[in-house]
């Protein structure tokens, strides 16, 4: 999920392992763990001169159970070795530290897991990625009140039973509206199977994600044997159905067996996606898991990629977002999320 979603789950972590010893210094500790996964984004373009590379690099070893067992002794001896001095002498101990850093660090890629990015979460074992779809990337009804609790908790001693309860509220209200979105995929995936059956899609294959900031408004795309089928739906429709599909063209102006660039980001996207050549030199890559900006256009994915050839590979420019200002966007969003 985004970064401070990741800071206040670490930060959380660090009070459940060491809080009665540490007070407010095991949210910061924590908070640093639970940041060092998306590292990897830097980490990746100092790795990689191609940035299709680096893209593929976030959300891959740095997000994996092997990662967070490795890191963690590593920073947890460390610290320990830092912090154990003078005064402090004493007051922790190594494994103190260890179970600190790895649950941080441990609890952000398994929070990945359930958004539609996924993370590859066995690395360097397997590069299955692991999504299963149930909230956004950003969704402030699960970040919000466990951000206010952490924020309150900090204004007790360390030895306060107050403080140990609003972290129990601020976890307990983040998983309850986790297990909220969980059945709500299921919900949503049924309504998506029924709707796509009442409209004759003979699909293979469907996905079903909520928009992002909410819950409430899913986009849901099927496969055929030659196109793919995309709707929304909105928890507030009038009609419990995913209504209006719009057919989206397996476009492949570039194809896997002509370049293994174009093989890794269709293993990114789920194989959901199309590709568009605009010059000789430029295609578009869309990330059809994602929803489009105008459902009357196919060629306008959210996850849009402009790639050109670079020597005997492509390589792809900074993803921008295509919408022309973001409160139009968030206006388009918020009456989409009201229903129809």
């Amino acid at each position: 999920m985004d970064s401070l979603t990741q800071i206040v789950l670490g930060a959380a972590c660090g009070e459940a392992v060491l809080g009665k010893k540490n007070g407010n210094k095991a949210l910061l500790f924590g908070a640093i763990g639970g940041t060092i996964p998306d590292l990897d984004v830097y980490v990746g373009s100092l790795l990689f001169g191609n940035e299709i590379d680096a893209m593929l690099f976030h959300r891959g070893f740095m997000h994996s159970i092997f990662f967070s067992i490795i890191a963690a002794l590593l920073l947890g001896w460390l610290v320990c070795k830092l912090y154990n001095t003078g005064n402090r002498q004493g007051t922790t101990t190594r494994n103190d530290w260890i179970s600190l850093f790895f649950w941080s660090l441990f609890t952000h890629p398994i929070l990945d897991c359930f958004t539609p990015y996924g993370t590859q979460l066995f690395a360097p074992i397997s590069n299955y990625r692991v999504a299963f779809n149930n909230i956004a990337v950003v969704d402030p009804i699960y970040t919000l009140p466990f951000l206010i609790c952490v924020i309150v908790l900090m204004f007790f001693k360390r030895a306060s039973s107050k403080r140990r309860l609003w972290l129990k509220l601020g976890l307990g209200m983040s998983s309850a509206y986790m297990l909220f979105s969980i059945g709500n995929k299921l919900y949503i995936d049924s309504v998506f199977r029924k709707s796509a059956e009442e409209s004759h899609i003979d699909y293979i294959r469907f996905s079903t994600q909520p928009a992002i900031f909410n819950n409430v408004l899913w986009y849901g795309i099927a496969e055929t044997a030659d196109t793919y089928y995309v709707a929304d739906y909105s928890l507030f429709d009038t009609k419990n159905r995913f209504l209006k599909f719009t057919e989206v063209p397996k476009k492949r102006d570039l194809k896997p067996s002509e370049y293994d660039d174009i093989a890794s980001l269709a293993w990114f996207s789920n194989n959901f996606y199309s590709v568009y050549k605009i010059s000789e030199l430029e295609y578009r890559y869309n990330d059809l898991r994602y929803p489009l900006l105008d459902l009357n256009d196919p060629d306008s994915s959210v996850f849009s990629l402009l790639l050109y050839k670079d020597k005997n590979r492509l390589n792809m420019k900074p993803f921008e977002p295509k919408f022309d200002s973001l409160g139009n966007a968030l206006a388009s969003l918020w009456k989409r999320v009201k229903g129809i």
